[in-house]
């Protein structure tokens, strides 16, 4: 019997579960509903697909957005379209606003804001702070939020949790995935006169130096080792810290990032400035190596972006007035993807690390694969198409990328959400309806 679609992607080449292979993929109601071959299968809409692979949806779970209180770096709107424009079908965003996102108030305002606005799917980091411990465990419960962030090392706001009693308390309060930016604050103080009152940028990576980061992790992972409680280590770039997180796999899942694989020092800060500055910094060679092989072996769960958008006057500021952030949700596809045409990860491993990983570690309801009954969040790429990276390209509000003039392999041709085809060759399409995640617990 003839069966009738939404929309129907023709013949291209399938990820799935059960691994790679020429299908096609049919849609109704926003979900995936048949997927294999479809030759007799109708649909209001049909879309050729041959020699194209179709991705389950890529999450990026790190993004800043800057709204409410920094919209002239970033807002919902840019960054998510910057999201779509790569690739990516749904985002986490991070509490580092302004207020800081530390109240059920503030989840729900970040949610209203991006109704009608948000390209693509999208939640909400709950901000721990000393003072709403003891809410945490009612309010990541809320729809749309994401998880608990916690920031250990130099902060905005109220954000700092940074003494293993108060560390404690939340690792205790909270039930949901805990997401941890791990850096030594004590140590960060120690060493600021490395950089104080004026400093060349590249001695950023030694101001926040390896100790600083392994330091944190380590407490952090010993904290959760006590309690028996899970955490995710954030934009993990060092080779002393991989070798804890082998250590302890039954607590801890790790995120790296596109940037740290990428770039190293001296090289990237001699060429880039203080365009090349984030937090934890990006390293030397030996440390980038140690990432690799820390993402061969299994370590890595999943990449994140760490997209943190800062105007080009605030990034051209001397350091160490220069703040730390770059763009990358826009990059993160077309980086790994040349990764991948380079060999050093398979097509299968950059779809766990980017759908698969994400919706394991955090709970994601039906997102993640290709499967009857999952969202029909979809990510088409030519894994042959040969691109540059440009700032014209780059749709975020502060208009530049660290990656600006490198030449690729792989480029995202479209981005589906929930049925609805959002981006086509560069060019977003309809009208902005992301949706909030959806998260098991929250259900």
């Amino acid at each position: 019997m003839t069966q009738a679609f939404d929309t129907l992607l023709r013949k291209g080449t399938v990820v799935t579960p059960a691994g790679i292979g020429i299908a096609d993929v049919a849609i109704r109601d926003g979900r995936i509903a048949a997927n294999g071959e479809l030759a007799a299968a109708t649909a209001a809409e049909i879309v050729d697909c041959s020699g194209l692979h179709i991705l389950p949806g890529v999450v990026d779970t790190q993004v800043h957005f800057r709204e409410p209180g920094l919209e002239h770096k970033e807002d919902l709107s840019t960054g998510t379209a910057s999201a779509a424009l790569g690739g990516v079908t749904a985002i986490f965003e991070m509490p580092n606003t302004h207020p800081s996102t530390t109240t059920a108030d503030a989840i729900a305002d970040k949610l209203h804001r991006a109704r009608g606005r948000a390209w693509v799917d999208h939640a909400f980091f709950l901000g721990a702070s000393r003072d709403n411990v003891e809410h945490l465990a009612e309010w990541e419960r809320m729809p749309g939020c994401a998880g608990v962030k916690i920031f250990m090392g130099s902060s905005t706001g109220d954000l700092l949790v940074d003494d293993d009693a108060s560390l404690r308390r939340v690792l205790q309060a909270s039930h949901r995935r805990i997401a941890v930016h791990c850096e030594d604050e004590t140590r960060l103080k120690e060493r600021r006169h490395l950089v104080e009152g004026g400093a060349p940028v590249v001695l950023h990576p030694e101001w926040r130096d390896a100790e600083t980061a392994r330091l944190a992790t380590e407490r952090m992972l010993r904290l959760a080792e006590a309690i028996r409680r899970r955490v995710h280590i954030l934009h993990v770039t060092t080779a002393e810290e991989m070798e804890l997180l082998r250590r302890h796999r039954a607590v801890a899942t790790v995120e790296v990032t596109p940037q740290h694989l990428s770039l190293a020092a001296p090289e990237c800060y001699e060429r880039l400035g203080s365009f090349a500055q984030m937090n934890p910094p990006i390293r030397d060679e030996r440390h980038r190596l140690a990432l690799w092989e820390a993402l061969a072996d299994g370590t890595v769960d999943v990449i994140g972006s760490d997209h943190a958008p800062h105007t080009r006057d605030e990034k051209a500021k001397p350091y160490p007035q220069s703040p730390s952030g770059m763009t990358g949700v826009q990059t993160l596809v077309p980086i790994m993807l040349d990764h991948v045409n380079a060999g050093r990860l398979s097509l299968l491993r950059f779809v766990d690390l980017t759908s698969a990983g994400p919706a394991r570690i955090y709970g994601i309801a039906g997102k993640g694969r290709i499967a009857v009954g999952f969202d029909a969040d979809l990510t088409v790429v030519d894994l042959k198409a040969e691109r540059k990276i440009t700032n014209l390209w780059i749709a975020s509000r502060c208009g530049w990328s660290p990656f600006d003039g490198t030449k690729v392999t792989g480029w995202p041709i479209m981005t589906v959400v929930r049925g609805q085809m959002v981006m086509r060759e560069d060019t977003l399409l309809g009208e902005p309806a992301g949706a909030p995640v959806r998260f098991w617990e929250s259900l």
